[in-house]
C-alpha cells in the first residue's frame, strides 16, 4: 500500500500514465531514497537499534564490499518481516526447457557454426496455466552462473499471472523485453508497468511477481552472470547521446500487508536449479528503501540515435543501450543494441550494413514492425543468430537496391523496434531452440546465391589499367 500523498524523496518523481498507473524516480545509477510512509528512513545511519514502527533494516549488496565506489552496489530496505524469517527450501521439479550450463561438454546443448533462425514462438495453449516462471525457455548461452562469467538467453511464453507466488533469480541480472501483452511487475522496490519497446531489468537476488495485465504474453529475457548491466561510454560524442541517464525509471517504494501463508510460493533459481522457499508472509512488504541497487526500466523509443552524416557505415556500438563488462579489460560480457527508427543521410556510401565477419557472436530479435533484408521471415517473437566470424549480410536483393538507388536523406526502420544481444563469447544452443520449439530453420544460404563475381565482366578493363602502371595482366598470373 502507498497511503495518499506519500511520495519518493527525490528531485523528480514521473506521473502516472493511461496504461501505467505507477510513479518513477529517474536517472541511471543513482543513489535512491524511497519511503511509502513519510519518516520511516532513518536519519544519519543504516541500521539503528529500532527502526520506526518496529520495522526491520536489511541490507542487500549487488557488489563485492571492497569494490571500487563508482561500482559498488548496496540497497537498505525497512521491512514488515526479513527475509530470514522463513521456513526453510525445498527443491522443485527441473524445468527441462530450463538451462544454465553451456559447455559443450553439456549434453543439452550443441554448436552451430552456421547461422540460425527463430519463427515465432508459440505462446501456451488455453488449456493451460503456465505463469512467467514456468513460461521460461533458453535459447542459447555461454559459461555458467558458478563461475560468475557468461550468459543465457531465454523467452518467456505465460498466458497466466503469478498470483500469489514470487520469483528471485540468484544466478544473474536479468533484462526483459516484453514483446505482446505488458507485464505488471511488482518488486520489493516497488512496481513496474513495462511494455513493448521499454526494457526493464532486475538485478540478482531481488524477488518479484509479474502480472499478465493484457492476457497472454510473450519476450525476451538476458541474463548475465557476474556482472552488471552499464551505460556504455560515449567517447567522443561527449555527455549526451545514445540512452540518456534521464531516461532510466526505477520504481518508488509501495509495499502489502499480507501475513497469509506462502507455501512454496517463492521460486528461487540457484546454479540454474529451482527451489521453494516457504513462508507465512508475503515478499513484498518493504516500506522504505535507499540505495543504487534498483531494479529499472526504459523506453527505447527515448534513445538518442547518432550516426554517419557525411559516409560510411560506422560499427554498430553506436546503437548500444546498455553493455556488461567482462572480466577482460576492454571487452564486453553483452552489449544490448536496438535498431529503431533514424535518418540515413550518407553520401557515396553502400547503406546497409556490409558483408562482415565479427568476433561477436550476435543473436537477434524483434519486439514490433518490420526488418527487411533478410532472407529468414524475421518477424516480431522470433529470432537469429550468428556465431563469431560467421559471415553474414543482407540478400542478394537489398545489396543490388544499395548499390543502385538515388541517396537522398530517408527515414528507415519507421515503425520498428528490433535489437541484438551482442557478445564477445561464443554461444552454444539449447536442446529446446534446435528440437523441441519446433520453430528453427535455417538461414537461406541461396539468398546469397545472385552474389556472382562480376569482377569477371571487367577483365579487358582490369588488363588496361594494369598495362597503364606498367604491371602484367591477369593472364600472366592468374587461370581465368
Amino acid at each position: 500500500m502507498t497511503p495518499p500523498g506519500a511520495t519518493a524523496r527525490s528531485s523528480f518523481v514521473t506521473k502516472p500514465a493511461e496504461k501505467d498507473p505507477y510513479q518513477y524516480q529517474v536517472g541511471f545509477g543513482n543513489r535512491f531514497a524511497s519511503e511509502a510512509i513519510p519518516g520511516v528512513l532513518p536519519e544519519g545511519q543504516n541500521s539503528p537499534q529500532k527502526v520506526k514502527y518496529d520495522l526491520y533494516a536489511e541490507g542487500m549488496t549487488g557488489a563485492s564490499f571492497v569494490a571500487p565506489r563508482a561500482e559498488n552496489l548496496s540497497a537498505w530496505l525497512y521491512r514488515i518481516r526479513p527475509s530470514v524469517a522463513h521456513k526453510g527450501f525445498t527443491k522443485l521439479p527441473d524445468n527441462p526447457d530450463l538451462e544454465s550450463n553451456f559447455f559443450p561438454l553439456n549434453p543439452n546443448v550443441h554448436v552451430s557454426p552456421t547461422q540460425l533462425a527463430w519463427h515465432p514462438f508459440d505462446l501456451p495453449p488455453d488449456n493451460e496455466r503456465v505463469d512467467f516462471v514456468d513460461g521460461l525457455k533458453t535459447l542459447a548461452g555461454n559459461g555458467d552462473p558458478t563461475l560468475k562469467e557468461g550468459l543465457a538467453i531465454h523467452m518467456y511464453l505465460a498466458n497466466t499471472s503469478m498470483g500469489n507466488r514470487a520469483f528471485c533469480n540468484n544466478d544473474g541480472d536479468i533484462l526483459i523485453l516484453p514483446q505482446q501483452g505488458r507485464l505488471d511487475i511488482q518488486t520489493e522496490f516497488g512496481n513496474m508497468m513495462v511494455r513493448s519497446g521499454e526494457l526493464c531489468v532486475i538485478q540478482r537476488g531481488m524477488k518479484f511477481k509479474v502480472k499478465l495485465p493484457d492476457g497472454p504474453s510473450r519476450g525476451y529475457i538476458q541474463e548475465i552472470f557476474g556482472s552488471h548491466y552499464q551505460l556504455p561510454e560515449l567517447g567522443p560524442l561527449g555527455g549526451y547521446g545514445l540512452a540518456n541517464p534521464r531516461d532510466f525509471e526505477h520504481p518508488v517504494a509501495h509495499f502489502d500487508i499480507d501475513q497469509s501463508s506462502w507455501e512454496s510460493r517463492l521460486a528461487y533459481l540457484v546454479c540454474g536449479q529451482l527451489f521453494a522457499c516457504n513462508q507465512e508472509h508475503t515478499p513484498f512488504d518493504v516500506v522504505a528503501w535507499h540505495g543504487n541497487y534498483v531494479p529499472y526500466k526504459y523506453a527505447m523509443e527515448k534513445f538518442v540515435n547518432v550516426g554517419s552524416i557525411s559516409k560510411d557505415h560506422i560499427d554498430p556500438s553506436i546503437f548500444c543501450v546498455l553493455t556488461a563488462k567482462s572480466k577482460a579489460p576492454g571487452v564486453p560480457l553483452a552489449d544490448f543494441l536496438i535498431f529503431s527508427p533514424r535518418w540515413d543521410v550518407a553520401l557515396n556510401t553502400f547503406r546497409p550494413p556490409y558483408y562482415h565477419r565479427n568476433s561477436s557472436t550476435e543473436f537477434m530479435g524483434m519486439l514490433y514492425g518490420v526488418y527487411g533484408g533478410r532472407s529468414d521471415g524475421f518477424q516480431p517473437g522470433g529470432a537469429s543468430y550468428e556465431t563469431g566470424f560467421c559471415p553474414h549480410g543482407v540478400s542478394y536483393e537489398e545489396w543490388s537496391k544499395a548499390t543502385e538507388m538515388e541517396l537522398k536523406p530517408m527515414r528507415i526502420h519507421e515503425g520498428t523496434i528490433a535489437f541484438m544481444f551482442e557478445s564477445s563469447m561464443m554461444f552454444s544452443i539449447t536442446d529446446y531452440a534446435m528440437k523441441r520449439s519446433g520453430k528453427l530453420h535455417e538461414h537461406e544460404p541461396k539468398m546469397w546465391d545472385n552474389l556472382k563475381a562480376q569482377f569477371l565482366n571487367h577483365l579487358e578493363e582490369v588488363n588496361a589499367d594494369l598495362k597503364k602502371a606498367g604491371l602484367p595482366d591477369l593472364n600472366s598470373r592468374t587461370k581465368v
